[in-house]
């Protein structure tokens, strides 16, 4: 029996020495999950701060789109407004080159050259719209200005007075236009 308690001591010192063995082991694993542990808390950590980081960048994206859309709303109504002054310019450009090419037209027909009483002078120019409801401000019709250097050259000859009143109410283009059209004949 005394054999039998020695091997079954030695059978408990090598189950104890395995034991042992596989302790210290395990205490490494232990000690390799423990830095690994606290590499992937900040690695969480780290995430965390990225997801906060991008909310902000997101929230500053969208108020910086929300800014450019108003901004670009403001600018397409301001270009909004400028093609309807521009399309009131261009009908505007459209009657006097109409009323332009009628006098000049009559201009022709009629058979001494020199005798310009059948222009008829300019209309006088209708109220000016009011503002509408955008706050667009109203078109000002600008009035023919007569030049001064040109003298009595630019009037037309004749010594009546309603030749000499067709005279003053002439603009500067229809002038050359007249004088254009007495140098090409």
């Amino acid at each position: 029996m005394a054999h039998a308690q020695w091997l079954l001591e030695l059978v408990l010192i090598l189950l104890l020495a395995g034991t042992l063995f596989h302790a210290m082991r395990l205490e490494r694993a232990l000690g390799v999950l423990k830095r690994d542990r606290a590499v992937l808390e900040e690695l969480v950590a780290g995430f965390n701060e990225s997801t906060r980081q991008a909310e902000s960048g997101i929230d500053r994206l969208r108020s910086a789109a929300d800014g450019a859309g108003r901004q670009i709303g403001r600018q397409i109504e301001q270009a909004q407004l400028l093609r309807d002054e521009l399309d009131f310019l261009a009908d505007r450009s459209d009657k006097l080159a109409q009323r332009l090419e009628s006098a000049i037209r009559s201009a022709r027909m009629v058979p001494d050259s020199q005798n310009f009483s059948a222009l008829t002078p300019p209309q006088a120019a209708p109220e000016p719209p009011a503002p509408d409801a955008k706050g667009a401000a109203p078109f000002v019709r600008l009035e023919p200005r007569l030049d001064p250097a040109l003298g009595p050259a630019s009037q037309p000859p004749g010594n009546d007075d309603a030749s000499a009143d067709l005279g003053r109410l002439r603009s500067q283009a229809e002038r050359d236009l007249l004088r254009a059209l007495r140098g090409g004949r």
